[in-house]
């Protein structure tokens, strides 16, 4: 707060001073005592696993042949039913080179269905929030 005191001086001789207010702010922390505390946990539950796996497995079989092929009637690989047929073939000197036949692969894929069953952990996290009132002291660090 200031005042003048040069005012004029009135009739009688009265001085009338003049005021003028001036406004200060300021800002600070204050503590309120408001906080949160959260709690994690984690758990584990078994979980069971149940499932069909399928699995392919082949079984080679050699079946001899030895039969002389005819002129250009070269064999090649074949199916009958689920089994393939591969050739193997070999040169033979005769008077005249032939094809033999010396044996066939016979290849046959079989498909076998088992159960698979296995426990496995799986985890999960739970949060709980605890607030403090306004009049309550901070929580601890």
């Amino acid at each position: 707060m200031s005042s003048n005191t040069d005012a004029p001086v009135g009739q009688d001789g009265l001085r009338i001073p003049i005021v003028e207010e001036q406004l200060a702010l300021e800002t600070r922390v204050v503590e309120t005592g408001r906080g949160v505390r959260i709690h994690k946990t984690v758990s584990e539950q078994p979980v069971t696993i149940d499932e069909r796996l399928v699995r392919e497995a082949v079984e080679v079989r050699r079946v001899p042949i030895d039969r002389l092929v005819e002129g250009s009637d070269t064999p090649a690989p074949r199916y009958e039913g689920d089994t393939l047929i591969v050739p193997v073939l070999e040169e033979v000197l005769v008077v005249e080179r032939r094809l033999r036949v010396k044996e066939e692969l016979h290849i046959t894929r079989n498909r076998i269905e088992e159960r698979y069953q296995d426990t496995v952990p799986l985890k999960a996290e739970r949060v709980e929030v605890e607030r403090f009132d306004e009049g309550a002291a901070p929580p601890p660090p």
